[in-house]
């Protein structure tokens, strides 16, 4: 069964030109990914009466949040019903799931949803190599760089200033616990770039070894640079529609099967009770569904840190708790033509940091058999999570009949 009263397609797909530095302004890859999207459903500008995306307008960190709801609406001249976007939400797919939910609840017909990022381009600047264009600021805000209220008075005090230093603990415990090795860690990072050399977009396509990964250098223990995602610039759209809207489609569309996105009695990075960071949203999606862990073809997973998709593994039900290790460390689980194809795009660690709805679009990719050389045989069902520390939600998403 579909989750309760959510009835709801994607029935579009965009993406615009993927790469590392591309100094472009985030409008233009937005517009190209919508309009792509909004043609793939056969629709027009003028059928698009919602409009959704994360995180919105007003974030401080260059590169990150893309165009606002306004600029889209004024660029596409849209007349909409419904919009919506934020930043703390259930992690990047809370645009899809609020689309989803504005098209069963008769809010909007058709919604677009965008997510946009120009993180590398920003990176690039921010360190002096390369000029600015007009619009992009290299500079993060003084506010946001001496932020110390809430809990970074704490962190910063340990010399906690960023992400690798918020998962290193909880890996280096679940190592400890469970037994996971560094040589089993890093086929995750060896699958992506295998999957990655199938997908033209992708930005890391040379192949590397385990050997490699154990001798790249460290940038929080355990968690070492081929842990880490790589930023890029690019922007991903949907168009997700009533599923009462879409018999004729020009393209196969896909179900939004389930959606979960609960969150457990603690959300701060530094007070979670356990390692499983996903474990409420993953309880709250299957309870939504028939299907089981086993129905599922391909999961795209996560993988801003390595750390975060052997969490989400777990806590899906996808393998058993502390067997992750086990389960990926020869590659052979995870791979195209194994019985859990993982980030069949090269996921975040190669594709590129399209942060979490790049995994969405590769999700549905699949589902319409679309993948070309790595594609997944007869893939039905998928499941997409995405987030870390804090905010998470996944879905589950299946072939439409």
């Amino acid at each position: 069964m579909s989750s309760p009263g959510l009835q709801a397609v994607v029935s579009g797909l965009g993406q615009s030109e993927v790469g590392r530095r591309l100094f472009r302004p985030a409008i233009d890859l937005t517009l190209d990914a919508a309009l792509a999207a909004i043609e793939d459903a056969g629709l027009t500008p003028a059928d698009i009466d919602g409009l959704s995306a994360y995180p919105g307008a007003g974030h401080s960190r260059p590169g990150f949040g893309g165009p606002s709801l306004v600029a889209i609406h004024d660029a596409l001249r849209l007349n909409l019903s419904w919009y919506g976007s934020g930043f703390e939400v259930p992690a990047q797919m809370s645009a899809i799931i609020s689309a989803a939910m504005a098209v069963t609840t008769g809010l909007a017909r058709h919604v677009l949803v965008y997510r946009t990022v120009t993180e590398g381009s920003a990176r690039a600047l921010a360190k002096g190599n390369a000029r600015a264009e007009p619009g992009q600021s290299a500079a993060v805000s003084a506010a946001d760089a001496l932020d110390l209220t809430g809990p970074a008075q704490w962190w910063r005090t340990y010399g906690v200033t960023g992400a690798p230093q918020w998962y290193a603990p909880y890996l280096r415990r679940y190592m400890h616990d469970f037994g996971l090795t560094r040589e089993q860690l890093g086929q995750l990072a060896v699958s992506a770039r295998i999957m990655a050399a199938r997908n033209p977009k992708a930005i890391y396509k040379e192949p590397i070894g385990l050997d490699d990964y154990l001798s790249a250098r460290m940038i929080s223990d355990p968690i070492c640079l081929y842990d880490c995602d790589v930023h890029c610039d690019g922007s991903t759209a949907f168009v997700v529609s009533g599923a009462d809207l879409v018999s004729d489609l020009p393209r196969p569309g896909v179900r939004i099967e389930a959606v979960g996105c609960g969150a457990g009695p603690r959300m701060y990075n530094d007070q979670l009770l356990d390692f499983w960071f996903g474990a409420p949203a993953a309880k709250q999606m299957w309870s939504r569904t028939d299907l089981r862990p086993a129905d599922v073809d391909v999961a795209e997973i996560y993988d801003g840190f390595t750390v975060i998709t052997l969490s989400w593994l777990e806590a899906l039900g996808l393998c058993g708790r502390g067997e992750a290790g086990s389960f990926i460390e020869d590659g052979r689980s995870i791979a195209l033509d194994g019985p859990l194809p993982l980030n069949t795009n090269g996921g975040q660690l190669a594709g590129g940091r399209l942060h979490g709805l790049g995994l969405f679009h590769e999700a549905c990719v699949q589902l319409r058999g679309d993948g070309g050389e790595r594609q997944v045989a007869d893939a039905e069902v998928a499941v997409v999570a995405n987030g870390g520390l804090p905010n998470m939600s996944c879905a589950l998403l299946t072939r439409s009949k």
